[in-house]
């Protein structure tokens, strides 16, 4: 049986572990708003749930100030370092997936707490983030997901990092206190020196000193010209609702291309969790992935035609060419874990944002001293010349993070978005539809059975995994129409940690979080 969805009347934070939200819960509590309470969640995170996300990686920021009426986004994603070419990686046939080989992209978490402080916040940096330095000095206790993640993904870890995360040679199990003390002094430099002792102090100085030694790449003027920056999202209107998200270099566009397709379909005849409804999203999705495979880059590096795939008149196109029963093959998605988390305040203000050191523990490799993991998420850019996101110096990769916010009359009405890289725009679109067309609330549309289409990886087979809670009669016409169905077991983490918070017309803020992992929604 589903819990209800946890209410506030003026506030709620959802994130996938409980304490990131209840450090967020204590940065409101003692007077910040949203943007400090954003902060310090997504710093707790990085030291609760080392294995998803962290310091060493990116980040994107969707936010709302009451007053400002508009929603705007910060990128917080980095770019490869200046001699970081194809010719590092001659006679390879791809980028290394871990190892400092594979940490060729700068972090802009860092960058990106600083900038939605600064501009929006009312705390100092060094209050939001002493929840996550308490955590990191004097430890907590080790959440399942972070023990899953270490068995499974432990074998990747450099010796310095398996040292830190399999203390002994094994994973720790849950509830053993965990610390993280070269981490916590990092933060606390962060907290005294700001965003330069980050990108120009001490810490960048450790981090290239430990790349350079390990056979890495990134160099001090990576880290010292390193800049996210603030910018518009992207948008389309979905029957009175105004759904945004973030522009490439991330994918969220591909999200807001399905809802343009599914737009062309009547729901009230679609049963919610039958075949129709299950066939008629994956097939919406795999159009969208089509297209954003084949131009998903860095924007300064190639024309993306925002314009033209987000236009009615295509996905009228594109809703015509969907067979009501038989699956249709596509492109091959790739992408890994992530964090997702909202905040909403007393005053109105809202925040949607994700980060990831992309796949589990990111490159594996730990930066000298300084108890940060760095992101791998450069090695999903490509050494094929000819290929849109191909390695070039100061590139952003095509990114799998992007966090949602929905609108209605003007004010937010829904914040949402999930772990899972490839799941992220399949997850969104299930729990947007669930909310809207069948009136679950945001718990109801996390826990509900859920499916991901895609490649395992290692395994170029395109697979329909669903949780084996979609009722077996489904599942067979699912499999009769063409789908390769595989069965995933009920609350599968495969299946992501998908997380919303919704705000109906009396004001009250609902949040929901998904029973996939350890998190909460906090609300008052």
């Amino acid at each position: 049986m589903t819990r209800g969805p946890a209410i506030g009347t003026q506030t709620m934070i959802v994130s996938p572990h409980h304490l990131a939200s209840a450090a967020g819960a204590r940065i409101l509590e003692r007077g910040g708003n949203a943007f400090d309470a954003a902060v310090a969640v997504s710093a707790a995170l990085g030291v609760v749930y080392p294995h998803m996300t962290g310091l060493g990686g990116d980040a994107f920021w969707l936010t709302w100030r009451a007053g400002e009426g508009r929603v705007r986004v910060y990128n917080g994603s980095g770019r490869s370092g200046y001699a970081v070419n194809r010719d590092c990686y001659a006679g390879e046939a791809a980028i290394p997936r871990r190892g400092v080989r594979s940490a060729i992209t700068v972090p802009g978490m860092a960058d990106s707490w600083s900038a939605v402080q600064r501009e929006y916040g009312r705390l100092s940096l060094a209050e939001a983030l002493e929840p996550a330095i308490g955590y990191a000095s004097g430890g907590f206790p080790l959440s399942p997901d972070q023990h899953a993640g270490s068995v499974f993904a432990g074998a990747a870890l450099t010796p310095e990092a398996a040292a830190v995360y399999l203390p002994g040679g094994a994973a720790p199990a849950p509830g053993v206190r965990f610390k993280q003390p070269q981490l916590a002094k990092t933060l606390q430099l962060l907290a005294a020196g700001g965003r330069d002792a980050f990108y120009k102090g001490e810490i960048a100085e450790e981090i290239c000193r430990y790349l350079q030694t390990a056979g890495g790449y990134l160099i001090r003027d990576d880290f010292a010209d390193h800049q996210g920056f603030w910018t518009e999202p992207v948008m389309t209107e979905y029957r009175g609702h105004s759904i945004y998200q973030a522009p490439p270099n991330s994918q969220g566009f591909t999200a807001l291309m399905t809802m343009n397709i599914l737009e062309h379909f009547d729901f009230t005849g679609i049963g919610h969790g039958s075949f129709e409804y299950y066939h008629l999203l994956a097939e919406a999705l795999k159009l969208s992935f089509r297209d954003r495979d084949r131009v998903l880059t860095d924007p300064d590096f190639a024309d993306i035609p925002l314009a033209g795939l987000l236009d009615k008149a295509y996905a009228a196109q594109l809703a015509a060419s969907i067979t009501p029963q038989a699956a249709a093959l596509s492109s091959e998605p790739a992408g890994r874990d992530t964090a997702y988390a909202a905040v909403v305040d007393a005053e109105g203000n809202a925040v949607s944002f994700i980060q990831s050191l992309y796949f589990e523990f990111g490159s594996g490799a730990l930066a000298g001293e300084t108890g940060i993991l760095l992101q791998n998420r450069g090695s999903f850019f490509s050494l094929d010349p000819g290929h849109v996101n191909t390695l070039e110096p100061r590139k952003r990769p095509f990114h799998t993070l992007m966090p949602a916010m929905v609108c209605r009359e003007g004010k937010p009405a829904y914040l949402y978005g999930t772990q899972g890289g490839e799941g992220q725009p399949q997850t969104q679109t299930l729990l947007l539809t669930r909310m809207l067309h069948y009136g679950m609330n945001p718990q109801e549309a996390v826990a509900a059975p859920r499916f991901v289409w895609g490649r395992t990886w290692g395994d170029p087979t395109q697979e329909l995994k669903v949780e084996r809670r979609v009722p077996a009669e489904v599942r067979a016409q699912l499999a009769a129409a063409g789908h390769l169905v595989r069965e995933a077991a009920a609350y599968d983490g495969i299946m992501g940690h998908a997380h919303a918070i919704a705000i109906d017309a009396h004001g009250f803020r609902s949040g929901g979080t998904d029973p996939r992992c350890d998190g909460a929604a906090i609300g008052w």
